[in-house]
């Protein structure tokens, strides 16, 4: 089994865009060890005068995919890395991989549920491997999603997400839309808040095992919200990244 601390080389095998700033690079890694729905990846790019840069990128894809995996990208304007991600990478080109890393933010399906994710923007990431894997497994898990998203064309993942709550095997994706709602809209209208926690988790109930993932203030207002409505601290599963604005 290959090192997961060691470097290797990833072949860009594929790149879809999943809304205008946000783009899915499928890598190629025929010696990857496997990973759990949850990690991540470092990701490091080396100019030619020997200047390099990290970053780390949750695994969007399922584990029961072998020899490749996916990586969703948000394009951050004044970035480093993810405008040469966006603007200048192309099928074809090796990038320098280092991972899986992490253990905490993962589930598996042995694991069990009920399951309730909560994401903010690029934050649903690891929490679509685990959606996938979910439905890889063919797992019979209730699970709720809980996606706040600023716009309605800015929601990541959306027909994938719909197609899988339409077979109606216990997965539902409940969105709330911030900034703007088309007309007709039936979602939520809002930031997550406590009485949009309490409606979504309802269904789960008490033994349900919360993922949340999205910027700091988003994270931390879901997490504190979750406890005040009776679940332990300690099951409570967070990930957090820099404000996005959700």
């Amino acid at each position: 089994m290959a090192n997961p601390i060691a470097w290797q080389l990833a072949t860009v095998a594929g790149i879809r865009d999943e809304t205008s700033s946000v783009r899915t690079f499928t890598l190629a890694l025929p010696g990857w060890p496997g990973h759990r729905p949850g990690q991540h990846v470092d990701l490091r790019l080396t100019a030619e005068d020997g200047y390099s840069v990290e970053r780390s990128y949750s695994i969007a894809s399922e584990p029961e995919r072998r020899g490749e995996l996916d990586i969703t990208i948000e394009r951050i304007p004044d970035g480093e890395v993810s405008p040469f991600l966006h603007d200048v990478v192309v099928s074809g080109d090796r990038l320098e991989i280092r991972g899986p890393i992490g253990g905490y933010f993962v589930w598996e399906a042995e694991l069990g549920g009920p399951l309730l994710l909560v994401a903010g923007g690029s934050g649903v990431v690891p929490l679509m491997a685990m959606i996938r894997h979910r439905d890889r497994a063919r797992s019979r898990v209730a699970t709720r999603l809980l996606f706040s998203s600023r716009h309605a064309d800015e929601i990541i993942y959306r027909d994938e997400l719909e197609t899988l709550a339409a077979a109606h095997d216990g997965f539902d994706v409940i969105h709330t839309l911030t900034r703007s709602q088309p007309p007709g809209w039936t979602g939520y209208d809002r930031r997550i808040d406590d009485r949009m926690l309490a409606d979504v988790i309802e269904p789960l109930g008490a033994a349900a095992r919360p993922y949340i993932c999205g910027p700091t203030a988003l994270v931390e207002v879901a997490a504190n919200a979750l406890v005040r409505l009776g679940l332990p601290p300690d099951r409570v599963r967070t990930e957090r990244f820099g404000p996005t604005g959700t």
